[in-house]
């Protein structure tokens, strides 16, 4: 990816703003982060249905408030294996917009840390080689204190765009 392609997509990330508030969450090893704004709710684990044929990204549904909402484990995007939940597992409930159309997605977490502000200077874009991810999946790294955050790109994810992403927009709309 050439700077002026990595530059824009950090402005579409940060905007004007300097600082981006963030909620921070573990898959794995590794730290993650999603912009508070989309995020509903934290939810304990709750009872999931499991709905045959779907992609592994999104295998199962949750009734949240009422309204049955598609459960993805996104770190099955990010090439990690699935994990049997803990006691620090939890369930991110954001709403995403695909298509011109807000939807609900839970997103399932090893861990949720805080609600806390990145600042933009420490931003960087994935590099362009040497990464065991997807560079479309991930909006941008985050250094802070000796670690990255890694802000993945949540609406790419579950776009169709993937492989791994394909089926949540076909049959969960």
């Amino acid at each position: 990816m050439n700077q002026q392609a990595a530059k824009r997509n950090l402005t579409d990330i940060w905007g004007a703003e300097e600082e981006l508030s963030v909620l921070t969450f573990m898959l794995g090893s590794e730290v993650f982060a999603v912009k508070a704004a989309i995020v509903q709710e934290i939810v304990d684990l709750i009872p999931e249905t499991h709905v045959p044929g779907a992609s592994p990204l999104v295998a199962s549904v949750i009734n949240f408030r009422g309204k049955v909402i598609p459960l993805a484990d996104i770190r099955l995007a990010f090439g990690m294996k699935p994990k049997a939940p803990t006691i620090d597992s939890r369930i991110i409930v954001a709403e995403i917009t695909l298509e011109d159309e807000g939807l609900l997605v839970g997103i399932r977490t090893d861990k949720v840390f805080e609600v806390t502000s990145l600042p933009r200077a420490a931003s960087e874009w994935p590099p362009a080689i040497g990464m065991r991810w997807r560079a479309d999946f991930i909006d941008c790294l985050v250094k802070r204190e000796g670690e990255f955050i890694i802000l993945p790109n949540i609406r790419q994810i579950f776009s169709g765009h993937g492989d791994t992403a394909q089926p949540v927009v076909t049959q969960l709309q």
